[in-house]
């Protein structure tokens, strides 16, 4: 019985309202359930609306599975560059770790989706520099791996979680 009390005691609610909004990868993506406003231990939940012919960005999640359901329009999903899937309103996808993936509002509505990663990165500063893979898939929009992006050296180089010192790029660099 007492783990029913802790159980029910640890059950949280997150507003959308109080979301951050964020527009770094295109579109509009609030995390709403995730450890930091809820302390959830396994993944995060957030939303995604794009206007028409608005996009996210392509990148990938070294960690996580993403589950994304479409609520309102209809989205296309690049996977690894190439493959496109159309996901209408009531529908959808999984895209699976590691999997690159760009999504975009092809309608004349605005696209309403809920998405959800899991399980976590191993700890927050698991976030590392990786070179881009090369290749058609890099053409447009950058590769991004859930942060910020960076040329270096001819190469795009993805960083995540470790700041841009030359220092810190090779220390997370090692890590992987």
């Amino acid at each position: 019985m007492a783990d029913d009390v802790q159980t029910a005691a640890a059950a949280r609610t997150f507003a959308r309202a109080d979301a951050a909004v964020n527009r770094r990868r295109g579109g509009e993506i609030r995390v709403l359930l995730s450890p930091k406003t809820v302390q959830c231990t396994s993944g995060f939940m957030g939303d995604l609306t794009l206007r028409p012919d608005e996009f996210v960005a392509e990148h990938y999640h070294p960690y996580s599975e993403e589950f994304l359901y479409v609520v309102r329009g209809a989205l296309r999903v690049r996977v690894d560059g190439d493959r496109e899937l159309t996901v209408p309103a009531g529908e959808g996808v999984l895209i699976p770790k590691n999997v690159r993936h760009r999504v975009t509002n092809p309608g004349t509505d605005e696209a309403f989706a809920v998405f959800h990663l899991s399980p976590l990165a191993p700890r927050p500063s698991s976030g590392t520099s990786t070179p881009s893979p090369a290749g058609p898939a890099e053409s447009g929009p950058e590769v991004r791996r859930h942060g910020m992006t960076r040329p270096s050296g001819g190469r795009r180089v993805v960083v995540t979680g470790a700041g841009w010192s030359p220092r810190a790029r090779a220390r997370t660099a090692r890590t992987w």
